[in-house]
């Protein structure tokens, strides 16, 4: 079931007397490609990895359709976390094992977690391991360690990998703030592709308000743990950027990445 809409009701994440995320409410429908924006510090990534339940929510409730995620333990927790794919700034292959067998390790919830580590895959699984990664223009790569592999190219084996988890939804944390700006386009191409052909919600946390205009169906705009803007990209205004990151479009671009972090 790909057409369940993602709730989120009050959610609310604390580290001792921080409050990274507080009371976070908001829908996403099913289908829709949403960039989350906002300083460093301004509880993006924590906001993605509590879907996930990577780390756990202090208060509130997360649903995905009918399933209470918040309420999922041992197998069914890990089963969600199969059916919500992750995907991080920094790749998190196995740089040793070639590209093939990062993307078949996938697999790994549905299967032995012995019978994956000593590469005992079906032949069904390898041929569609081979097929994703030849609908990303990664197919020579196969037999390649990961880790000889471009960053934008690392970064297309993890979406890669992410498909063969055959997920509900993706969540990407900063996908492209590694990346050099044609590598940046050739990963946010792939996320919108799986998004519009795949029919997959994607969140998708990124630094660059061009790209969350360009690839966005809609934004969201987080400052001190809290939403400050939802709406498409056109009304995603100078002024909503100033009240996003406390400085104004053009002094955000200028300054040196990270150099906008809230403590």
């Amino acid at each position: 079931m790909q057409d369940a809409p993602l709730q989120l009701r009050d959610l609310t994440r604390r580290f001792g007397e921080t409050l990274a995320v507080d009371g976070v409410s908001l829908t996403v429908p099913a289908g829709q490609m949403l960039g989350i924006i906002g300083r460093s510090g301004a509880g993006k990534s924590t906001l993605l990895r509590m879907i996930n339940r990577l780390q756990e929510p202090s208060a509130g409730s997360i649903h995905f359709g009918d399933t209470n995620v918040t309420a999922l333990r041992g197998r069914a927790l890990r089963d969600w976390r199969a059916s919500c794919a992750m995907i991080f700034q920094q790749f998190n292959l196995i740089p040793r094992l070639d590209v093939l067998t990062n993307v078949l390790v996938g697999r790994l919830n549905r299967r032995s977690t012995l019978s994956s580590l000593l590469g005992l895959f079906s032949a069904a699984e390898r041929a569609e391991a081979l097929a994703i990664l030849e609908r990303f223009d990664l197919l020579e790569t196969a037999l390649m360690r990961a880790g000889q592999a471009s960053g934008g190219q690392q970064q297309r084996v993890a979406i890669c990998r992410a498909l063969m988890q055959r997920p509900r939804l993706v969540l990407a944390d900063e996908p492209i703030a590694s990346l050099d700006p044609r590598n940046a386009q050739v990963v946010m191409d792939a996320l919108r592709r799986i998004n519009r052909e795949d029919g997959l919600s994607v969140l998708c946390n990124l630094h660059h308000l061009d790209t969350a205009r360009a690839y966005c169906d809609r934004i969201l705009g987080m400052r001190a743990g809290r939403i400050v803007f939802d709406g498409p990209p056109s009304a995603l205004t100078p002024d909503m950027a100033r009240e996003i990151y406390g400085v104004s479009e053009a002094e955000f671009h200028s300054a040196p990445q990270g150099s906008l972090a809230v403590a």
